[in-house]
């Protein structure tokens, strides 16, 4: 008899919402950047770590999307810390604007294609990757322009991201447990 296996995507995708929203509070001048601690230190292990447990999980689960989706994303997450705490530690120097732009163009670049994917998945995942691709570009414009309102906007675009991955996450987690459809996907 096969073993059962949880689902791990609903760690997944709280480990990107939550991180998500706590960074884009900041970004869409919400919270103060006297709170970026807390989210560098979210990055490591819940946004970071977590989704790459979570996508682990789901290579054993045989599930490309997810695999390659949650240690990404959780890969991501741990090299924005590293972009953001080694040049204080005296171990980088500071990733110009220009570099930043073109780091974040390429997440919207690979989001574009795992966006596509989604077209055969459920809507929840739709909405996630769709606001997600458009986070990655207006941050990279923001950063490539130096334009504030920009990265404001993209703040706020940030916080529906994160807060549709948590909406994904929540159904799927009470979706199972009810065994009905209690928020649909």
């Amino acid at each position: 008899m096969a073993e059962a296996k949880a689902n791990p995507a609903p760690l997944g995708l709280l480990g990107f919402g939550i991180t998500t929203v706590l960074l884009n509070l900041i970004n869409g001048s919400i919270l103060g950047g006297d709170s970026i601690g807390m989210v560098m230190a979210m990055g490591i292990f819940y946004g970071g770590l977590a989704q790459v447990i979570a996508g682990v999980m789901e290579y054993k689960n045989g599930n490309t999307f997810g695999t390659t989706a949650f240690i990404s994303y959780g890969f991501f997450w741990l090299s924005l810390v590293a972009i953001l705490v080694l040049p204080t530690l005296g171990l980088a120097e500071k990733v110009p604007a220009a570099g930043m732009a073109a780091y974040l163009a390429m997440w919207g670049l690979f989001t574009a294609f795992m966006f596509v994917g989604t077209l055969k998945l459920n809507k929840s995942l739709q909405v996630v990757f769709l606001t997600l691709t458009v986070l990655f570009f207006l941050l990279a414009i923001g950063d490539a322009t130096g334009n504030a309102t920009i990265k404001m906007i993209a703040g706020l675009e940030g916080i529906v991201c994160g807060l549709s991955a948590i909406y994904a996450a929540a159904g799927q987690v009470l979706n199972e447990i009810y065994k009905r459809k209690v928020l649909p996907l």
